[in-house]
């Protein structure tokens, strides 16, 4: 799918997802190559220099230039339906290079509480030693938003759905807000992804990945990327290529073939979510389950009309605190106790010790994340297999 045929056609996600940014060698390989080499040679001095110069297109040094991770980068930028993305070595790198392509000492960031606790850290520990300020609002919140704005606000930043709690803000209300004070509005939607929800389409000027998630889809490499227009992208293209928080040429090879079943996999993972989600709601040893594809969910209409699917990733809380809720952990022997989430294979784990260890007591407090919480992302093993497992632990506390 060559760039001029690609711009003439208007392709579906799923074609997007296997044929986009792949243009073929002189060798006419099938499947895309990978280019494990750290630079690139010339045929003469003028070309070296016409090529470090910008005059002529082309590879100079795998750090900034290198043909299978800009095969990743323009699949999945065709895929969010944005002008560039830049990939990088992980998804906290992608936030960390976005600050720092687009923030200044002085400027503000105005956040949801519900943010992943790292990224809590980088925005109060790291950015804030450097004079970035950054406030948080509850994510559903549009007035907590509008009341936050300041002149000096550059960036809006939120995670939706919500890590662990599925809460689901109007991205479109938030873009409006966000361009009305002259800001930018990023999203991460590592949770969803373009196979379920479209940020750019609602509004975001910036879409951010965690690619280890579900772009990989095996938990097998690290990697993140932030997709939007070509003018902010090219300050971000600058941080990575002066800074160095690169993709590996192999982990983007990883992350392009994850694509190509990005669509199948999301589709069967929202299907065992929401049967899982039910059967946990009528469990009594369950207090409450958070996951925005149940009628009981408060943002369920909003998550319906904003997005294809409701994803994999649900929290329920179990009576007991605490110790009820590591008791329903060890009890299991399938399932994988482990803070990563975006697998095949399904995940557990207990937020308020794990993902969101950091926190302080208020924050988690604030952020809904109780002692008795427990984190699921639903995998594709047999949904049976699945709550066979859960229900050794739940039955064990009824």
């Amino acid at each position: 799918m060559d760039q001029q045929e690609s711009s003439e056609v208007t392709w579906a996600l799923e074609t997007l997802a296997i044929r986009a940014g792949h243009r073929r060698t002189h060798e006419q390989e099938h499947g895309e190559p990978i280019f494990p080499t750290s630079s690139f040679v010339y045929g003469s001095a003028a070309e070296a220099a016409a090529k470090f110069g910008g005059e002529e297109p082309g590879n100079i040094y795998s750090r900034f230039t290198n043909p299978t991770v800009r095969t990743f980068e323009q699949r999945l930028a065709a895929m969010e339906g944005g002008e560039r993305c830049v990939a990088t070595s992980s998804g906290m790198a992608a936030i960390l290079s976005t600050a720092l392509a687009l923030l200044s000492a002085g400027d503000e960031i105005v956040a949801s509480r519900s943010l992943f606790g790292s990224t809590v850290s980088l925005f109060d520990k790291y950015l804030g030693k450097f004079g970035i300020t950054t406030r948080y609002v509850e994510l559903s919140d549009l007035a907590a938003w509008e009341a936050a704005m300041t002149p000096a606000t550059r960036l809006l930043f939120a995670e939706t759905p919500s890590n662990p709690l599925s809460e689901v803000v109007d991205i479109a209300a938030l873009a409006e807000i966000a361009h009305r004070h002259d800001a930018l509005l990023a999203i991460d939607n590592c949770f969803l992804t373009p196979a379920l929800q479209k940020p750019i389409s609602l509004g975001a000027d910036l879409v951010i990945h965690s690619a280890t998630k579900y772009l990989d889809g095996q938990g097998r490499a690290i990697g993140g990327a932030v997709v939007g227009r070509d003018r902010e992208l090219e300050e971000l293209f600058g941080v990575v290529r002066t800074c160095g928080p690169c993709l590996s040429p192999f982990n983007a090879w990883i992350f392009t073939k994850g694509l190509e079943t990005l669509n199948l996999r999301m589709r069967a993972h929202c299907d065992n979510a929401r049967i899982l989600a039910e059967w946990l709601e009528a469990h009594p040893a369950v207090e409450r389950v958070h996951y925005s594809g149940l009628a009981s969910h408060p943002h369920h209409e909003l998550a319906a009309r904003q997005q294809q699917g409701f994803g994999a990733v649900l929290g329920f809380e179990v009576k007991g605190g605490r110790a009820a809720a590591w008791s329903v952990i060890d009890a299991t022997r399938m399932l994988s106790i482990t803070g990563n989430l975006g697998d095949v294979k399904t995940t557990i784990t207990h937020p308020a010790t794990t993902t969101h260890g950091r926190l302080s007591d208020e924050q988690k407090a604030s952020s809904g994340i109780t002692e008795g919480l427990i984190r699921v992302a639903v995998g594709l093993e047999s949904l049976d297999d699945i709550r066979t497992d859960l229900a050794r632990g739940l039955d064990a506390l009824a």
